[in-house]
């Protein structure tokens, strides 16, 4: 389904919408339907849905769109409404880019909405978003009971796609998205929200400063015309009840950056701020930075921009916010739950990219970091218990120095570890004991005989191609289709917020990165591309079908098998009993060997020596390796399986130096923390 011009993609919501309240076979009888008889029936249907979104009012379709309607009743009835909406998004993709805009990833968008929940209250029944886009946020505020929506969006197309997702999405709510500049042209002047929740653009330098210098919003001083971030903030703290709360995805140049420090101070003096959360680089674009999560509280004696409900909202009024202390905070909450220097044996890990449509499983852990930290403190913060190297609530009075620096890291990373001596040396004699065990391991598998010369010439055989291996039946080659794609972010919920199935559901999706990382499958099964699954055997042979040039160095030479290392410039893995019954991911290749005629190890040894898997590769920057060119001896299966134990043991041994390299970074790091936090004293 190709939408071309923008026109036609936003006549088509409404029919995606009410197509979303229509059974299945009574689309595909309308579909069938004649121009005109089905012209008439899709102009009833919109008629209840057509004025929630905008662009679409007074809207009749006409004789010449009778084609488009049925491919898209069709869609619906095949793929479902938000794969239908997702279609059209991706027509008019390249129309309605914004400059520093983008889509907010399902993880943070659910992770922003959890931040307003308070234990043992209603989750906040209005919800207001002044730069909503395609509507994550309000879609995560959905899921999680808020039933009165109000956004605006400056670009047309996106807000009419932001009304049409959240009425799919849920029939209960009430959005009401406009079309507009929020800063300049504010469409809801008397809103009183009970939270708000944004992503606004960053670094728009014609935010209108000028025009607006003497606007009643700006209560912690005028932004300057380079900080456009802190307009944004201080529009949704107007929007807010007292005591209402506060959600912003910033960059991270708010905490720091000199042009902001009297707007900070002020925002610190009069309560405003609550907590900071540094998200890891990578979790959310710009991809190169890492964002971070404002929070922020209207202080309770600020009287809202407001105390009436705004006249353009239907069902009306918007319910009061709950009302809070009038006492000023003293404290802030800071967070850096994000380890940067790779995986660690104990508390979170590394985290992976999770701006897919779900989370890595280390995404699932600091989220519950950051949300027990956060509710701890929201609980007492004068009670809240420093985490060390995570989270720390940080006296005002110690933040209003003269750069009023906030960012996390400098406050959590710096300060001094409270950890118990006892306990940090019984910490650090286990790491000892580990590493020593491991190293032992390891010693233990490098020793043995030495492994022969071949003679005065190098062995030499006769080789054959994947390719005639797989007409001679010898091999079964597999891979998933990547050409279809699933639901859109944060479409995936149940009726209490949504479904996280990434910390209990047994079965896991094989991606890319644990082959190359060798590490245990670790995607969602939501990570698996749509249709037909592909169950992962033992003894199946797993290849990356590309790799990005400048990897290859380093990666390890020799055999690096089984776990997935690289062999110069390619990777292999060999399923074990910890991988079958998981499913194969994107971008990857399954060779699946004829027990009797091939040996797996053996197979995955040849297939990922680097020579081979040059002459199999093409391209620059990404280079893709094409299976059917790659190559491995005509062998005896006796001598196969003589090859394939030298690779099994090379593997081991790459296995237990991976474990070995970690234990002595977690090592040193516990150590040198115990020595210059004064908790460990140097050996005698």
């Amino acid at each position: 389904l190709t939408i071309n011009p923008a026109a036609f993609r936003s006549r088509l919501l409404p029919l995606v919408v009410a197509a979303g309240h229509i059974a299945d076979t009574e689309l595909t009888k309308a579909a069938e339907l004649d121009d005109d008889p089905l012209l008439s029936w899709s102009n009833t249907q919109t008629q209840a849905y057509a004025e929630g979104i905008p662009g679409a009012e007074r809207l009749s379709y006409r004789t010449d769109e009778a084609g488009l309607l049925r491919a898209v009743l069709r869609c619906v009835a095949t793929h479902g409404a938000a794969r239908t909406l997702d279609v059209i998004a991706e027509g008019g993709a390249a129309d309605t880019r914004v400059s520093s805009q983008y889509e907010t990833p399902a993880p943070i968008a659910e992770l922003m909405a959890d931040l307003l929940a308070r234990p043992g209250e209603a989750y906040p029944g209005c919800v207001f978003d002044p730069a909503c886009g395609t509507g994550a946020l309000l879609l995560a505020a959905t899921l999680r009971g808020a039933r009165t929506l109000a956004g605006q969006e400056i670009v047309p197309l996106v807000a009419a796609h932001a009304a049409a997702r959240i009425a799919v999405a849920e029939k209960a709510a009430r959005p009401q998205v406009v079309v507009g500049d929020s800063l300049r042209e504010d469409a809801y002047p008397t809103l009183v929200a009970d939270a708000v929740l944004c992503a606004p653009p960053y670094g728009q330098r014609d935010w209108g400063q000028e025009e607006l210098a003497y606007d009643s919003r700006w209560r912690f001083g005028l932004p300057p015309k380079a900080e456009s971030e802190f307009a944004w903030l201080q529009h949704c703290l107007a929007h807010l009840a007292p005591g209402g709360r506060a959600v912003l995805l910033l960059p991270p140049g708010c905490a720091a950056r000199p042009s902001g420090r009297r707007i900070r101070a002020e925002m610190l003096r009069q309560g405003a701020l609550r907590a900071i959360v540094a998200l890891p680089v990578g979790a959310a674009q710009p991809l190169h930075i890492g964002l971070q999560l404002w929070v922020l509280e209207r202080p309770v004696d600020h009287p809202p921009r407001s105390a009436s409900p705004s006249p353009t909202l239907s069902p009306s009024p918007f319910p009061s916010a709950a009302s809070g202390s009038a006492a000023r905070p003293a404290t802030v909450l800071l967070v850096d739950a994000f380890v940067p220097d790779g995986p660690q044996v104990t508390g979170v890990q590394r985290l992976g990219d999770v701006t897919g449509r779900r989370p890595a499983p280390e995404w699932s852990a600091y989220r519950r970091v950051v949300l027990d930290a956060w509710r701890e403190f929201a609980r007492d913060p004068e009670a809240f218990a420093p985490i060390p190297g995570t989270a720390r609530a940080v006296p005002i009075v110690d933040l209003l120095d003269e750069a009023v620096d906030l960012t996390p890291a400098r406050h959590v990373r710096a300060a001094p570890m409270p950890a118990r001596p006892g306990e940090l040396a019984e910490v650090a004699h286990e790491l000892r004991d580990r590493l020593r065990e491991t190293a032992t391991t390891l010693v233990s598998l490098s020793s043995g005989p030495d492994w022969p010369s071949a003679g005065t010439t190098a062995r030499s055989w006769r080789t054959v191609s994947v390719a005639d291996l797989l007409r001679g039946d010898a091999l079964t080659l597999l891979r998933v289709a990547t050409s279809a794609r699933g639901t859109s972010p944060g479409w995936r919920g149940t009726g209490a917020g949504y479904e996280d199935t990434s910390g209990d559901d047994p079965l896991r999706t094989l991606t890319v990165r644990d082959v190359v990382s060798r590490r245990p499958a670790s995607g969602g099964a939501a990570d698996a591309p749509p249709g037909e699954k592909i169950v992962i055997r033992e003894g199946d042979v797993i290849l990356p079908e590309t790799r990005h040039a400048g990897t290859a160095a380093g990666a390890g030479g020799g055999a690096g098998l089984g776990a997935g290392a690289g062999i110069g410039a390619g990777a292999a893995r060999v399923a074990d009993a910890n991988d079958a019954g998981h499913l194969l991911g994107r971008h990857l290749v399954l060779l699946r060997p004829d027990p009797n005629r091939l040996d797996p190890w053996f197979l995955a040894g040849f297939l990922a020596a680097e020579d081979n898997v040059r002459a199999a590769s093409s391209g620059t920057t990404v280079v893709r390796v094409d299976p059917r060119k790659l190559r491995v001896p005509l062998l005896p299966l006796a001598d196969q399986r003589r090859y394939g134990e030298a690779f099994r043991q090379l593997n081991a041994v790459r296995t237990a130096a991976d474990l070995a390299q970690r234990l002595a970074a977690e090592t040193i790091r516990t150590l040198a923390t115990g020595l210059t936090g004064g908790a460990l004293l140097p050996p005698p």
